[in-house]
């Protein structure tokens, strides 16, 4: 088995440095039209409501369309302007309709950079009208998608009933605002505005259907059609539709290499998109990608549920955060109470097994279908539960057989779900609890920050509990090489473009598995050292990140990109907005509790552990030397991983929340069996567990 993931892991750096090379020219184009009607989704869908709609989905690869921009909403207006930038773009103070142009020229755009100071607007227009292309645009947002940068379009018109001749334009784009429009208050997107009633809802979708057989119809069969649902009806972010109708579409599912999903794209991709089925190569400032018709076609109803999926578990995540939060900071001080009178040990072991099984229960609810079901909420939440009380049930049945077991047994599934399921595409961290989701957008691949720091601390827990096993036969170099081997196996695939893609837990990583590692092999860990490991991990992740950024644009990720912002010195407005980000964290009412709680109780055990915890910690160090290199170097990892990650406290808070639980319950399983300690290990010149 370990073989067999090396090989795979090999294979997959090669197949990453044998796709760089030379960008292919686009082909020359025909006419395509992108036919935008924000708010829409699959769940407005239906042969007999929208014939016009459901029959150009037969005849399309669809998909999901991720709308997020800048905010957690994007407005039609904001959705436009990606379109026209190639890159999320929003201006909260214009979330409106975007003004009517006169004689093919949009008012006062250069308000757009000289006051709003949006970059890259008219990028889409101007890439199309320096080609040779024509631009054909109906209606006020649709100008605003395809204008250059002189905020002009070549012919326009302001409704469809208005276009005498569809064929006027390489490029039309056209906007059907039925949706959205009951939402606008004198042209402004309100939160006072109340949502639809749903007849009236039917009502806009069956006119919205309407103007889109209008456009359908006027355009010759050989367009190549792209339709998206390009913005939020008020202020709930959804899972919008997007279809691509092409030759040898038709069956597929459309996505896009941005997400790395078959069914999932984004907005800069249709810029993406439009430009080359125009035959016109993409400025470099495009992040987005081109649409893929590939894979089998998703059926309406897993489209429906993808949009139910994230909207629960955006809707639950700041209450579930906040229960766990409760439940641990409680745990803790019942905890405290039992363990300092010698009480209740095995309700205090059961407790920190069910706690410590509820991070990778969260990902393996995913192989249930609780979004189909009447209420997902309430089926999410039994899911969870009733797989953490089964992991919880299997590690105690262990329990008998070695005290360290139940922690291998909670530790190691969490680490085996995660890498299984980044090998296989991240299916289990897509609507996620403790992962992420389309409809926020934040990622759509790879592994997140809270996933690396249960990746982490697992794999370096069971780690520990391997070397243990391995310094007891007296095998130390074989402990140290399981520790680095595994610890960098794992290390390496969080890091790899297009599997876990994840910058700052390599960085965060590689100190972790190198403090465990010299720890096992009773070595000292200075402070100049553990800073030498900081930056040996940032040397890591940045020739990964260059080896991505080799590859061609459209085959890069974030990692590659952000060399590509390093060279041309445009990174710091990022690396500014990740700090902000981390140190916004350390203010969250939900994380920190329990990096306090945890913290607290850890050291006062360790510090007074006749009176916090009948001396549980320091029998389970006693008992196995290695487990206090896994839970330093876990720590080390949670640490470090706060301060380069913008999730911040979430690192360290859930590294806390699966590491300390874990070893309080070795421990207490050391006073139950009275299991004896393994006897000294040789000296080294220093105190193997000191860090200084």
């Amino acid at each position: 088995m370990k073989r067999w993931f090396v090989a795979l892991a090999l294979g997959l750096m090669a197949g990453a440095l044998c796709a760089a090379g030379p960008a292919t020219a686009a082909p020359a184009g025909s006419q395509v039209a992108l036919i935008g009607v924000p708010g829409l989704m699959w769940s407005d869908l239906s042969p007999s409501e929208t014939p016009n709609l459901w029959r150009l989905a037969g005849q399309s690869a669809i998909g999901s369309l991720s709308v997020r921009t800048v905010g957690s909403s994007t407005c039609p207006y904001d959705g436009w302007l990606t379109v026209s930038t190639g890159v999320r773009t929003a201006v909260g103070s214009r979330c409106g309709e975007p003004p009517e142009p006169v004689n093919g020229t949009i008012p006062e755009y250069s308000w757009l950079s000289e006051v709003a100071g949006v970059a890259g607007a008219g990028t889409l227009g101007q890439a199309l009208k320096d080609a040779g292309k024509r631009t054909l645009a109906v209606g006020a947002g649709a100008a605003l998608g395809v204008a250059d940068a002189s905020g002009h379009v070549d012919v326009y018109a302001g409704a469809p009933g208005q276009v005498s001749d569809w064929t006027a334009g390489d490029v039309v784009a056209v906007e059907v605002p039925d949706l959205v429009l009951p939402y606008f208050d004198d042209g402004k997107l309100t939160r006072e505005t109340e949502k639809l009633s749903p007849d009236a809802r039917r009502q806009a979708v069956r006119q919205a259907d309407m103007a889109v057989g209008t456009v359908l119809n006027g355009l010759p069969t050989t367009t190549t059609v792209l339709l998206a649902g390009l913005g939020d009806h008020g202020w709930a972010p959804h899972l919008r539709v997007a279809m691509l109708r092409a030759p040898g579409a038709a069956g597929h599912a459309l996505g896009s290499r941005s997400t790395h999903r078959d069914d999932m794209t984004i907005l800069p991709d249709l810029t993406a998109t439009i430009l080359a089925e125009a035959g016109v190569p993409a400025p470099a400032t495009v992040v987005g990608v081109e649409m893929a018709a590939t894979g089998a076609r998703p059926t309406a109803d897993g489209l429906r549920a993808a949009d139910v999926a994230g909207q629960t578990i955006r809707d639950m995540t700041a209450l579930f955060f906040t229960a766990l939060a409760v439940l641990q900071v409680l745990f803790y001080i019942v905890a405290f109470l039992l363990l300092r009178r010698r009480r209740g040990l095995s309700a205090v072991r059961t407790a920190a097994l069910a706690l410590a099984s509820i991070p990778v229960a969260t990902y393996l609810a995913n192989l249930t279908p609780w979004a189909f079901a009447a209420h997902p909420t309430l089926a999410l939440v039994a899911a969870i539960v009733a797989i953490a009380a089964a992991l919880t049930a299997l590690a105690l049945a262990t329990g008998r057989r070695g005290v360290l077991l139940p922690l291998t047994v909670v530790a190691g599934l969490t680490a085996a779900v995660l890498l299984i399921d980044l090998l296989t595409g991240t299916n289990l961290q897509l609507n996620s609890v403790m992962g992420y989701t389309g409809v926020v957008g934040a990622r759509y691949y790879g592994l997140g920050n809270i996933p690396f720091a249960l990746l982490a601390t697992a794999v370096l827990l069971v780690t520990a509990a391997g070397a243990d096993r391995l310094l007891r036969a007296g095998r130390k170099a074989w402990a140290v090489a399981l520790v680095a081997s595994l610890g960098g196996f794992a290390m390496i695939l969080d890091g790899w473009p297009g599997v876990g893609s994840d910058f700052g837990g390599v960085i965060a990583f590689v100190p972790g598995i190198a403090v465990a590692a010299l720890l096992v092999a009773g070595k000292r860990v200075s402070v100049v050292k553990l800073g030498a490991f900081c930056v040996a991990g940032g040397v890591v992740v940045m020739g990964i990140a260059f080896l991505d950024h080799l590859r061609p644009p459209d085959r890069q990720t974030h990692l590659g990109r952000f060399v590509g912002q390093v060279l041309d010195g445009t990174f710091w407005p990022v690396i500014g907005r990740k700090l902000g980000a981390m140190l916004h964290t350390l203010l969250s009412p939900n994380l920190m509790p329990v990096v306090i709680a945890a913290f607290a109780f850890l050291i006062f055990a360790l510090l007074r552990p006749d009176a916090a915890s009948a001396g549980v910690l320091p029998v389970a160090f006693e008992r196995a030397p290695a487990l206090r290199a896994g839970l330093l170097g876990a720590l080390v990892s949670g640490v470090v991983g706060m301060l380069v990650n913008d999730s911040g406290a979430a690192v360290l808070s859930m590294a806390l929340a699966l590491a300390v639980p874990l070893v309080l319950s070795a421990g207490i399983g050391v006073l139950r069996l009275g299991e004896p300690s393994p006897g000294p290990l040789p000296e080294p010149s220093t105190p193997p567990s000191r860090v200084t």
